[in-house]
């Protein structure tokens, strides 16, 4: 039986690697016609730092810089997903009609990813890397590779070509 990709889900941390892969995302979306869910994951601050920077600008500040925040990426990733169709395809707007929802979530970005994935019933993961790096797995801990590790689903990591 071959499975059927309904969803994919597109995990973004709006570098160039992320905008090379959705190229990937969008060719997958087209074969399988499936729609594509994005996910961008922001790093929660510690909780000191938290509790700080409401104390310095005030809590009701702090919950609505947050909130603008959030609105103001899911903006920014629907303008970059516009520039791509406008640039790599020939049908830009059926190239946007693929994207349903664009997710924005706080925390551990493999894990937040994972909780996508599953709660979206996702039939595919697609996301960049930068590759390994044993310096960076200790300092950021290697998101693609946990995400490859633990998914329940075919992921597709795509890396920068090497000029």
């Amino acid at each position: 039986m071959i499975p059927k990709i309904d969803t994919i889900l597109f995990a973004t941390d709006l570098s160039d690697t992320s905008r090379y892969a959705f190229g990937y995302a969008v060719d997958l979306a087209e074969k399988y016609d499936a729609k594509i869910n994005i996910i961008h994951v922001m790093e929660n601050l510690n909780h000191s730092m938290e509790i700080q920077v409401s104390e310095m600008v005030g809590v009701d500040r702090w919950n609505k810089m947050k909130a603008e925040t959030t609105s103001e990426l899911k903006k920014k990733i629907r303008d970059r997903v516009h520039s791509f169709c406008a640039s790599a395809t020939p049908d830009e707007a059926s190239c946007q009609l693929l994207v349903t929802d664009v997710h924005i979530k706080k925390g551990l970005a493999w894990e937040e990813i994972l909780e996508a994935a599953d709660a979206l019933d996702a039939g595919m993961i697609v996301m960049g890397t930068n590759g390994y790096s044993p310096i960076k797995e200790v300092l950021m801990g290697g998101t693609a590779r946990k995400v490859v590790k633990r998914s329940k689903v075919p992921t597709l990591t795509v890396r920068l070509p090497e000029e």
